[in-house]
């Protein structure tokens, strides 16, 4: 890059929780601006999942975003006219974004009523290592193990 790499936001702590992870989270639950709505989806989705699971609802969140974040993730390289899938590592900023964006994707595509219903359906079944992100989580890592082979062209 021939400019400087630009400065990291800082992002706020959540009032409820005061944690910078459901800040984060809810950024990426955010449309059109509207953080309110997020905050609310998210706050809701965490009642609905401790009511289900008898459990502390934050705790089962963080768990099951463990769950679905991924370690490792297949990049294309084109190598003499042929591209190669090459798995690699993925830091830690990235994987925490990969796992809330598939968490997220995959709740708005069930089939509840609300969106704070699909989520804490997603996040119970991530808790419990099944349900679609959590799939595609294991698809990836099924992925990079097939074209270990070509880790070798790591760059």
């Amino acid at each position: 890059m021939r400019k400087a790499r630009p400065k990291k936001r800082i992002i706020l702590p959540d009032p409820k929780y005061n944690d910078v992870q459901v800040t984060k989270f809810v950024n990426n639950i955010m449309l059109k601006g509207k953080k309110n709505i997020a905050f609310k989806i998210f706050y809701d989705a965490i009642e609905v999942v401790a009511e289900k699971t008898n459990e502390d609802g934050l705790e089962v969140w963080k768990k099951a975003l463990a769950n679905v974040t991924p370690s490792v993730e297949v990049r294309s390289r084109r190598i003499g006219g042929a591209t190669f899938q090459i798995p690699s590592e993925i830091r830690p900023e990235r994987k925490q974004s990969v796992g809330m964006k598939n968490l997220i994707n995959f709740s708005r595509k069930r089939h509840e009523k609300s969106m704070s219903q699909k989520l804490a359906a997603e996040i119970i079944a991530a808790y419990k290592e099944e349900g679609a992100a959590f799939k595609r989580k294991e698809d990836i890592h099924r992925m990079a193990e097939a074209n270990k082979a070509f880790s070798h062209f790591r760059f």
